[in-house]
Protein backbone atom coordinates (compact mmCIF):
# COMPACT_ATOMS: atom_id res chain seq x y z
CA UNK A 1 0.00 0.00 0.00
CA UNK A 2 1.12 3.00 -0.63
CA UNK A 3 -0.18 6.89 0.51
CA UNK A 4 -0.29 9.21 -2.57
CA UNK A 5 -1.94 12.27 -0.03
CA UNK A 6 -5.62 11.94 -0.93
CA UNK A 7 -6.03 7.63 -1.05
CA UNK A 8 -4.14 4.83 -0.41
CA UNK A 9 -3.75 2.44 -3.66
CA UNK A 10 -2.51 -1.04 -3.58
CA UNK A 11 0.33 -1.97 -5.80
CA UNK A 12 3.06 -4.32 -7.12
CA UNK A 13 6.39 -3.31 -8.09
CA UNK A 14 9.37 -4.88 -9.72
CA UNK A 15 12.43 -4.93 -11.89
CA UNK A 16 14.62 -1.75 -13.13
CA UNK A 17 15.00 0.57 -16.05
CA UNK A 18 12.92 2.12 -17.81
CA UNK A 19 9.04 2.43 -15.92
CA UNK A 20 5.69 0.72 -17.28
CA UNK A 21 2.58 1.59 -15.40
CA UNK A 22 -0.43 -0.76 -15.90
CA UNK A 23 -3.81 0.46 -15.12
CA UNK A 24 -6.63 -2.36 -14.93
CA UNK A 25 -9.80 -2.44 -16.58
CA UNK A 26 -13.03 -1.59 -14.48
CA UNK A 27 -13.82 -5.38 -14.99
CA UNK A 28 -11.23 -6.64 -13.37
CA UNK A 29 -8.15 -5.80 -10.89
CA UNK A 30 -4.91 -5.72 -11.11
CA UNK A 31 -4.27 -9.53 -10.91
CA UNK A 32 -4.98 -9.29 -14.94
CA UNK A 33 -1.71 -8.09 -15.54
CA UNK A 34 -0.07 -11.34 -14.32
CA UNK A 35 1.90 -12.31 -17.39
CA UNK A 36 2.81 -8.94 -18.53
CA UNK A 37 3.97 -8.38 -15.17
CA UNK A 38 6.39 -10.98 -14.75
CA UNK A 39 7.34 -11.18 -17.95
CA UNK A 40 8.27 -7.02 -18.55
CA UNK A 41 9.78 -7.22 -14.95
CA UNK A 42 12.88 -8.67 -16.85
CA UNK A 43 13.81 -5.41 -18.60
CA UNK A 44 11.84 -2.87 -17.26
CA UNK A 45 10.43 -1.60 -13.83
CA UNK A 46 7.44 -2.74 -13.63
CA UNK A 47 4.11 -1.13 -11.66
CA UNK A 48 0.63 -2.71 -11.32
CA UNK A 49 -1.64 -1.24 -9.10
CA UNK A 50 -5.94 -1.36 -8.13
CA UNK A 51 -8.11 1.48 -8.67
CA UNK A 52 -9.76 3.14 -5.79
CA UNK A 53 -12.46 0.65 -4.70
CA UNK A 54 -10.62 -2.43 -6.43
CA UNK A 55 -8.62 -5.02 -5.21
CA UNK A 56 -6.61 -4.03 -2.09
CA UNK A 57 -6.88 -0.15 -2.56
CA UNK A 58 -9.49 2.06 -0.08
CA UNK A 59 -12.70 2.65 -0.94
CA UNK A 60 -14.14 6.15 -1.91
CA UNK A 61 -17.29 7.57 -1.50
CA UNK A 62 -18.52 9.86 -4.90
CA UNK A 63 -16.48 11.05 -7.84
CA UNK A 64 -12.97 10.72 -8.25
CA UNK A 65 -10.54 11.39 -11.19
CA UNK A 66 -8.71 8.39 -11.75
CA UNK A 67 -6.29 9.61 -13.94
CA UNK A 68 -4.97 11.78 -11.37
CA UNK A 69 -4.46 9.04 -8.80
CA UNK A 70 -2.44 7.56 -11.73
CA UNK A 71 -0.29 11.03 -11.86
CA UNK A 72 -0.20 11.02 -7.74
CA UNK A 73 1.10 6.49 -7.41
CA UNK A 74 3.76 7.83 -9.93
CA UNK A 75 4.65 10.93 -7.71
CA UNK A 76 4.95 8.44 -4.58
CA UNK A 77 6.98 5.78 -6.78
CA UNK A 78 9.41 8.83 -7.93
CA UNK A 79 7.99 7.89 -11.25
CA UNK A 80 9.31 11.35 -13.34
CA UNK A 81 8.15 9.37 -16.71
CA UNK A 82 6.80 6.27 -17.44
CA UNK A 83 5.10 3.87 -20.71
CA UNK A 84 1.34 3.52 -19.39
CA UNK A 85 -0.46 0.45 -20.53
CA UNK A 86 -4.11 0.65 -19.49
CA UNK A 87 -7.20 -1.45 -20.39
CA UNK A 88 -10.94 -0.53 -20.73
CA UNK A 89 -11.60 2.09 -18.84
CA UNK A 90 -7.92 1.98 -17.81
CA UNK A 91 -6.77 2.74 -20.61
CA UNK A 92 -9.02 6.16 -20.97
CA UNK A 93 -7.15 7.14 -17.49
CA UNK A 94 -4.22 7.06 -19.57
CA UNK A 95 -5.00 8.72 -22.07
CA UNK A 96 -6.45 11.28 -20.26
CA UNK A 97 -2.54 11.30 -17.86
CA UNK A 98 -1.45 11.97 -20.96
CA UNK A 99 -3.02 14.74 -21.94
CA UNK A 100 -3.06 16.35 -18.73
CA UNK A 101 0.64 15.67 -18.11
CA UNK A 102 2.20 14.80 -21.34
CA UNK A 103 5.67 15.69 -19.88
CA UNK A 104 5.17 12.54 -17.71
CA UNK A 105 3.87 10.05 -20.35
CA UNK A 106 6.94 8.37 -22.35
CA UNK A 107 4.36 6.14 -24.70
CA UNK A 108 0.89 4.56 -24.38
CA UNK A 109 -0.69 0.88 -24.90
CA UNK A 110 -4.30 0.92 -25.20
CA UNK A 111 -5.90 -2.19 -25.24
CA UNK A 112 -9.47 -2.63 -26.10
CA UNK A 113 -9.41 1.21 -24.54
CA UNK A 114 -12.59 3.26 -23.74
CA UNK A 115 -12.67 7.17 -23.78
CA UNK A 116 -13.38 9.92 -21.74
CA UNK A 117 -16.27 12.28 -23.33
CA UNK A 118 -17.62 9.11 -25.46
CA UNK A 119 -21.29 8.13 -25.32
CA UNK A 120 -22.14 4.93 -26.17
CA UNK A 121 -25.00 4.41 -28.58
CA UNK A 122 -28.58 3.66 -27.44
CA UNK A 123 -28.52 -0.43 -29.22
CA UNK A 124 -25.22 -0.87 -26.75
CA UNK A 125 -27.09 0.84 -23.52
CA UNK A 126 -29.91 -1.51 -24.28
CA UNK A 127 -27.97 -4.59 -24.82
CA UNK A 128 -26.07 -3.88 -21.20
CA UNK A 129 -29.79 -3.56 -19.36
CA UNK A 130 -30.71 -6.47 -20.98
CA UNK A 131 -27.77 -8.14 -19.71
CA UNK A 132 -27.99 -6.54 -16.26
CA UNK A 133 -31.70 -7.39 -15.74
CA UNK A 134 -31.75 -10.81 -16.58
CA UNK A 135 -28.82 -11.04 -13.86
CA UNK A 136 -30.76 -9.88 -11.00
CA UNK A 137 -34.05 -8.12 -10.75
CA UNK A 138 -34.92 -4.47 -10.97
CA UNK A 139 -35.73 -4.03 -7.93
CA UNK A 140 -32.53 -5.88 -5.68
CA UNK A 141 -30.40 -4.24 -8.37
CA UNK A 142 -31.80 -1.03 -6.98
CA UNK A 143 -30.79 -1.43 -3.59
CA UNK A 144 -27.28 -2.38 -4.46
CA UNK A 145 -26.74 0.33 -6.32
CA UNK A 146 -27.47 2.20 -3.00
CA UNK A 147 -24.50 0.76 -1.65
CA UNK A 148 -24.05 -0.75 1.73
CA UNK A 149 -26.10 -3.64 1.32
CA UNK A 150 -25.87 -7.45 1.90
CA UNK A 151 -25.67 -8.51 -1.45
CA UNK A 152 -26.71 -12.24 -2.05
CA UNK A 153 -24.29 -14.06 -3.15
CA UNK A 154 -26.20 -15.81 -5.68
CA UNK A 155 -26.73 -12.37 -6.96
CA UNK A 156 -23.37 -11.60 -6.96
CA UNK A 157 -22.33 -15.07 -8.85
CA UNK A 158 -25.20 -13.92 -11.26
CA UNK A 159 -24.30 -10.77 -12.23
CA UNK A 160 -20.03 -11.42 -12.97
CA UNK A 161 -20.91 -14.06 -14.71
CA UNK A 162 -23.21 -12.05 -17.29
CA UNK A 163 -21.09 -9.51 -17.19
CA UNK A 164 -17.90 -11.68 -18.11
CA UNK A 165 -20.47 -13.03 -20.82
CA UNK A 166 -21.36 -9.81 -21.90
CA UNK A 167 -18.42 -7.60 -21.65
CA UNK A 168 -15.36 -10.04 -21.82
CA UNK A 169 -16.35 -12.86 -23.90
CA UNK A 170 -18.46 -10.86 -26.54
CA UNK A 171 -20.95 -11.74 -28.62
CA UNK A 172 -21.54 -15.29 -29.96
CA UNK A 173 -18.97 -16.67 -28.12
CA UNK A 174 -19.32 -19.43 -25.09
CA UNK A 175 -16.80 -19.53 -21.95
CA UNK A 176 -15.48 -22.86 -23.77
CA UNK A 177 -13.84 -20.12 -26.37
CA UNK A 178 -11.32 -19.16 -23.51
CA UNK A 179 -9.09 -21.20 -21.68
CA UNK A 180 -10.32 -22.41 -18.82
CA UNK A 181 -8.09 -20.42 -16.34
CA UNK A 182 -8.73 -16.90 -18.25
CA UNK A 183 -12.34 -17.51 -17.86
CA UNK A 184 -11.65 -18.28 -13.87
CA UNK A 185 -10.04 -15.70 -13.45
CA UNK A 186 -12.23 -13.48 -15.21
CA UNK A 187 -15.43 -14.45 -12.81
CA UNK A 188 -13.00 -14.14 -9.80
CA UNK A 189 -12.11 -10.84 -10.49
CA UNK A 190 -16.30 -9.63 -11.30
CA UNK A 191 -17.41 -11.61 -7.79
CA UNK A 192 -15.29 -9.79 -6.14
CA UNK A 193 -15.69 -6.22 -7.54
CA UNK A 194 -19.32 -6.73 -7.50
CA UNK A 195 -19.48 -8.04 -3.68
CA UNK A 196 -17.41 -5.23 -2.88
CA UNK A 197 -18.99 -2.55 -5.35
CA UNK A 198 -22.53 -3.63 -3.38
CA UNK A 199 -21.38 -3.64 -0.19
CA UNK A 200 -19.55 -0.66 0.08
CA UNK A 201 -19.98 2.96 -0.66
CA UNK A 202 -20.94 4.44 -3.73
CA UNK A 203 -18.27 5.97 -6.06
CA UNK A 204 -18.07 7.64 -9.60
CA UNK A 205 -15.45 8.55 -12.21
CA UNK A 206 -14.84 12.24 -12.41
CA UNK A 207 -13.93 13.05 -15.86
CA UNK A 208 -11.57 15.73 -16.99
CA UNK A 209 -13.29 18.81 -18.46
CA UNK A 210 -11.61 18.77 -22.24
CA UNK A 211 -12.20 14.79 -22.59
CA UNK A 212 -10.11 12.72 -24.84
CA UNK A 213 -12.67 12.27 -27.08
CA UNK A 214 -11.64 16.35 -28.44
CA UNK A 215 -8.23 16.02 -27.97
CA UNK A 216 -6.53 12.99 -29.83
CA UNK A 217 -4.56 15.14 -32.11
CA UNK A 218 -2.40 16.09 -29.49
CA UNK A 219 -1.53 12.80 -28.11
CA UNK A 220 1.90 13.07 -29.18
CA UNK A 221 4.08 9.93 -27.84
CA UNK A 222 3.70 6.80 -29.41
CA UNK A 223 1.10 4.76 -29.06
CA UNK A 224 -0.50 1.24 -29.54
CA UNK A 225 -4.17 0.68 -30.09
CA UNK A 226 -4.61 -3.08 -29.51
CA UNK A 227 -8.56 -4.01 -29.95
CA UNK A 228 -10.33 -8.21 -29.67
CA UNK A 229 -11.46 -9.21 -33.05
CA UNK A 230 -14.19 -10.88 -31.02
CA UNK A 231 -15.14 -8.05 -28.40
CA UNK A 232 -18.45 -6.04 -28.84
CA UNK A 233 -18.65 -3.83 -31.87
CA UNK A 234 -18.89 -0.48 -30.47
CA UNK A 235 -15.91 -1.12 -28.18
CA UNK A 236 -13.64 -1.85 -31.38
CA UNK A 237 -14.87 1.20 -32.97
CA UNK A 238 -12.79 3.11 -29.85
CA UNK A 239 -10.01 1.40 -31.03
CA UNK A 240 -10.43 2.32 -34.05
CA UNK A 241 -10.89 6.04 -33.23
CA UNK A 242 -7.64 6.05 -31.13
CA UNK A 243 -5.91 4.58 -33.84
CA UNK A 244 -7.11 6.72 -36.43
CA UNK A 245 -6.83 10.26 -34.64
CA UNK A 246 -3.74 9.76 -32.56
CA UNK A 247 -0.75 11.08 -34.71
CA UNK A 248 1.72 8.28 -33.50
CA UNK A 249 -0.86 5.43 -33.11
CA UNK A 250 -1.05 1.88 -34.94
CA UNK A 251 -3.28 -0.44 -34.54
CA UNK A 252 -2.50 -4.02 -33.56
CA UNK A 253 -6.35 -7.01 -33.90
CA UNK A 254 -6.02 -9.84 -31.66
CA UNK A 255 -8.01 -12.67 -33.96
CA UNK A 256 -9.98 -14.88 -31.56
CA UNK A 257 -10.11 -12.17 -28.61
CA UNK A 258 -12.47 -10.67 -26.39
CA UNK A 259 -12.00 -7.64 -23.78
CA UNK A 260 -9.34 -8.79 -21.78
CA UNK A 261 -6.41 -10.30 -23.90
CA UNK A 262 -3.96 -9.85 -21.38
CA UNK A 263 -5.94 -12.67 -19.80
CA UNK A 264 -7.22 -14.92 -22.52
CA UNK A 265 -4.04 -14.41 -24.68
CA UNK A 266 -1.22 -13.52 -22.62
CA UNK A 267 1.69 -14.42 -24.26
CA UNK A 268 0.65 -12.72 -27.56
CA UNK A 269 -0.44 -9.55 -26.00
CA UNK A 270 3.54 -9.67 -23.95
CA UNK A 271 4.90 -10.25 -27.14
CA UNK A 272 3.33 -7.39 -28.92
CA UNK A 273 4.25 -5.28 -25.84
CA UNK A 274 7.60 -6.19 -25.98
CA UNK A 275 8.00 -5.20 -29.26
CA UNK A 276 6.34 -2.02 -29.34
CA UNK A 277 8.64 -1.24 -26.41
CA UNK A 278 12.05 -2.36 -28.34
CA UNK A 279 10.57 -0.08 -31.21
CA UNK A 280 12.93 2.71 -32.19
Amino acid sequence: MIDTGTTRLAYDEAGSGPAIVFVHAGVADRRMWDHQFTALARTHRVVRYDWRGHGGSADHEGPVAHHEDLLALMDALDIDRAVLVGASLGAAYCADAALAAPERVEALALVCPGMSGHEWPEAFTREARKMVLGAVPHEQLEVYRAGHADPDPGDVAAMAEAQARFMVLGPGRVPEDMPIEAWDLTLLMLRELFARRWSGPVGATRWPERPAKERLGEIAVPTLVVKGASEIAQVRELADLYAGNVPRARLLELADTGHLPSVERPAELTAALAEFLAAP
